[in-house]
């Protein structure tokens, strides 16, 4: 008799504790930026250091690691492109959130699963599953419900109310991409690396035009060791990220907003004593329900994962 444990099915059950793992430590890196906010760190100039600093300790890994390092133009357009994917939106969201509430920014972060499904089915990645579009459905009606639970009442302009709306478009994209771009010849870590080092330069251009001579904030003892904080989450987390994005492709990576959205609710509510927000049970329980559904979709091998070498 064959063993009940196969190869897809330990794949399957890896992608899920990565999707978790991953998830949970956005939901971290979030927490610790509001921290940072609070000590009085100019936003923007914190992430690019922070981002900057998680890819030159992935660039070291990657040459411990011994894994192949080159740099030619498909690469090089890679981790332009795939950074400023990764970094647009967060620089969308450190400067919205003043203006919009971070409840109506959650509220964005619950729609790049559905876009990112989307186009995967347009582009021939994905065949239609009705499990799979349960799943998807599930999840984000909690990410919605947790999000609307939170928004309360938004006042901000139109304006950035229309940029906060590019941002799920931005992250399905950003996920297609890395998918559709993946450059074979080379391993996960080093091009999480060259995605977080393309992020931090595409930031420079905002931290220049928004935080002009900020960037001396910084040096406070309490703002240095919350950077080294974030840049070892983001070291982890981004390890994690590219690896799921290999196993799993993009629609399945894109769960992690919800996840991160339910995770760093119950952070807040428990470490920093935020007030629990309404329906939180239910939207827990629709989007465990729902990744859970999409896990069991994705057992059954619908995708077209992305041609890679060995992480």
């Amino acid at each position: 008799m064959a063993n009940s444990t196969t190869p897809s099915n330990r794949t399957g059950w890896y992608a899920l504790a990565c999707l978790l793992l991953v998830g949970s430590l956005l939901a971290l890196s979030l927490v610790v930026a509001k921290l940072a906010d609070n000590a009085g760190a100019p936003r923007l100039s914190f992430l690019m250091v922070a981002v900057a600093g998680a890819g030159l300790l992935l660039l070291a890994l990657a040459a411990v690691q011994r894994q192949p390092m080159k740099l030619n133009r498909r690469i090089l357009e890679y981790g332009v492109v795939s950074g400023a994917l990764f970094a647009l939106p967060n620089a969308l969201v450190f400067l919205a959130v003043r203006h919009v509430g971070a409840g109506f920014i959650s509220l964005s972060f619950a729609f790049p699963i559905l876009l990112t499904w989307m186009l995967a089915v347009g582009l021939g990645m994905e065949r239609v599953n009705a499990l799979r579009l349960l799943g998807v459905m599930l999840g984000l009606t909690g990410g919605v419900l947790l999000a609307w639970a939170k928004a309360g009442g938004m006042q901000g302009a139109q304006g950035w109310a229309a940029l906060v709306l590019a941002i799920p478009l931005i992250l399905a994209l950003g996920n297609i991409y890395r998918t559709l771009r993946w450059p074979g010849e080379t391993g996960a870590v080093y091009l999480a690396a060259l995605m977080l080092l393309g992020g931090a330069l595409t930031l420079a251009p905002f931290v220049l035009v928004f935080e002009s001579g900020q960037v001396r904030q910084l040096l406070g003892w309490e703002v240095i060791r919350l950077l080294l904080a974030e840049a070892m989450v983001f070291t982890v987390l981004y390890v994690f990220y590219f690896v799921l994005q290999k196993i799993a492709g993009p629609v399945y990576l894109s769960q992690i907003g919800m996840v991160a959205a339910l995770v760093g609710t119950l952070i807040a509510v428990t470490l920093l004593g935020e007030a629990v927000p309404p329906y939180l049970s239910l939207a827990a329980a629709l989007v465990v329900l729902g990744a859970f559904l999409f896990h069991r979709g994705a057992s059954r091998r619908d995708t077209t994962p992305p041609a890679t070498a060995d992480a």
